[in-house]
């Protein structure tokens, strides 16, 4: 189609929808764990997914719990962005950049709101219970190999 000089083609609703379609399905929605309100997040977030079973083991072996979602299968830790920095979460343990979580049946639901504005897990003191938990030796004290 084309218009007058200096206009832009004008497109029909089918023109676009065959765009559309032309693209492929459109990607799944990303779901993020949210900070509360009233809360900041000055260095950002990521998460640490941990299988139901174990969340309920770490809550005691921490010196502070930050905000941690659950649903039917995993509670989730918000901990500083790039908590994962030179750190190898022990399995089954799930670390998820950003705080995006997959798709699952139903949305993690907040179970744990601490004190305070800041929503964060002191990460170290979370992957050393996860270590000892799991059986898994910490980063850092395994050995090198040549």
């Amino acid at each position: 189609m084309t218009g007058a000089p200096g206009r832009r083609p004008v497109r029909s609703l089918d023109t676009l929808v065959r765009l559309r379609r032309a693209l492929g399905p459109a990607p799944e929605p990303r779901r993020r764990l949210t900070v509360p309100d009233g809360m900041t997040a000055p260095m950002g977030c990521d998460a640490v997914a941990v299988p139901a079973g174990i969340g309920p083991l770490l809550m005691p072996r921490l010196p502070r719990v930050g905000c941690v979602y659950a649903d039917d299968t995993h509670w989730w830790w918000l901990l500083p962005s790039d908590s994962d920095y030179a750190l190898e979460w022990p399995a089954p343990a799930r670390y998820a950049p950003g705080a995006i979580v997959p798709d699952t049946l139903s949305a993690p639901g907040l179970i744990h709101r601490p004190d305070g504005t800041l929503p964060y897990t002191p990460p170290i003191p979370l992957y050393l219970a996860l270590c000892r938990l799991t059986g898994t030796p910490p980063t850092w004290s395994r050995p090198i190999s040549a």
